[in-house]
């Protein structure tokens, strides 16, 4: 019996150490289960909202439509009118048009979005891509590129251009351009060409008759002047069924200031360099039945030696001789600044014998550099202005040569 309290206590004991531990136990297990409940399902509140208030992306469809115009893959597309891009159900917000060598086509979005069109016309034969993007009014974007090819062209011009790429010429040279073919839409030719002078000066573009484009500033160029000439002809229709194939940029410079002024009644002609007199030289203008034309002249050629044909400018077999010296051009019709080795040396600076020309003492063949004919040929540029007064002759005509200084600024760019 003695032995019985020892196993009560000890059975005592036990159940002591079962009512302790097994609460604590389920306690923990308990615990583990909610932490792995709450941290794989999150919480939410009594609304079933999301915890941390985030909003779900919207992963709809676009209700932006983009239309492209011409067709996907379309062929013999206009080189203008043709393209258009519009977004419907939206605006656009990008609008990226190029060919191969991934050359831009400009172009402006319209204030309200709704359409883009080219700022200029497409070249033709050339394939263009096109990518466009519009976004709804909840912002989300819709996108669409396309392909077409533009027309190649059965009839083209171009323009036969001067002066010449890299030359320097004198201040009074404008930028002459004649056509191959008459031009009917001569604003989108005008268009299509762009001179810029730097220092920036305007510039403006006139047309003599339908084939001469000439541009030139309101006054002479400034001594130095950069001039760059860029001809986007490629793709303009200048008349019905006939395209431009031109795509070319010219550049020359403006040398320094020489301007020659003759006058016919003292028969004298006096060269001015950059504002200063440098020499004063005796000649000899057109005789009373042939008289030289008054205004401002251009030279437009220059020939060392050249001949002169009365029959070429309407004075039958007057005249002709093969060995023209020192021959400066400054009119289409046949005036010339030009040595006279066969007059007496006496009419330079007394009498007017000329055909229209003007003329200043020469030898035979050029060879003799310190002759007044030589020495001003020598000195001259092509571009450079001689003016011709006092002459009973009336003013040449803006187009008879490279001499639309004498036509007013205003009636110029009207």
């Amino acid at each position: 019996m003695n032995g019985q309290p020892i196993s009560g206590a000890s059975a005592g004991a036990s159940r002591g150490r079962r009512g302790r531990g097994g609460p604590g136990l389920l306690a923990l297990v308990l615990g583990a289960l909610l932490l792995l409940v709450t941290a794989c399902g999150g919480g939410t509140d009594a609304g079933g909202k999301t915890g941390g208030g985030s909003k779900a992306e919207d992963t709809s469809a676009s209700e932006a439509v983009v239309t492209v115009a011409p067709k996907d893959g379309a062929d013999s597309v206009a080189t203008s009118g043709a393209l258009k891009v519009s977004a419907g159900q939206g605006k656009l917000t990008t609008v990226k048009v190029a060919d191969p060598k991934g050359n831009a086509v400009e172009g402006k979005i319209a204030a309200d979005g709704a359409s883009w069109a080219p700022e200029r016309h497409l070249a033709a034969a050339t394939k263009y891509t096109v990518h466009a993007v519009a976004k709804d009014a909840e912002g989300r974007e819709s996108a669409k590129d396309t392909t077409f090819t533009t027309l190649v062209p059965k009839n083209t011009f171009i323009g036969q251009y001067t002066p010449e790429d890299g030359s320097t010429v004198g201040v009074g040279m404008p930028v002459s351009i004649h056509f191959t073919r008459g031009i009917t839409d001569p604003d989108a030719v005008k268009n299509a060409i762009k001179v810029t002078a730097e220092p920036a000066v305007e510039i403006a573009g006139h047309w003599f008759g339908n084939d001469r484009l000439d541009f030139r500033p309101e006054n002479y160029w400034a001594a130095g002047t950069k001039v760059t000439v860029e001809l986007d002809l490629d793709g303009v229709e200048g008349r019905p069924g006939v395209y431009g194939k031109q795509a070319k940029t010219v550049k020359f410079t403006i040398g320094r200031s020489q301007v020659s002024t003759v006058d016919a009644s003292s028969h004298r002609m006096k060269v001015v360099r950059d504002g200063k007199q440098i020499k004063d030289i005796p000649i000899s203008a057109g005789a009373p039945a042939t008289t030289t034309y008054n205004g401002q002249m251009v030279i437009s050629e220059k020939h060392k030696v050249t001949r002169m044909n009365g029959d070429t400018v309407g004075f039958g077999g007057e005249y002709d001789i093969k060995d023209v010296p020192h021959a400066m051009r400054l009119s289409t019709s046949g005036t010339f600044l030009h040595g006279n080795y066969w007059g007496s040396s006496g009419i330079f600076g007394t009498t007017n014998t000329s055909h229209g020309c003007v003329g200043l003492r020469d030898v035979r063949g050029g060879y003799d550099g310190q002759t007044p004919a030589a020495w001003f040929f020598n000195k001259s540029l092509i571009g450079d202005v001689v003016i011709v007064k006092n002459s009973k002759d009336k003013t040449i005509a803006p187009d008879n040569g490279l001499n639309g200084w004498n036509m007013d600024w205003s009636e110029w760019t009207k």
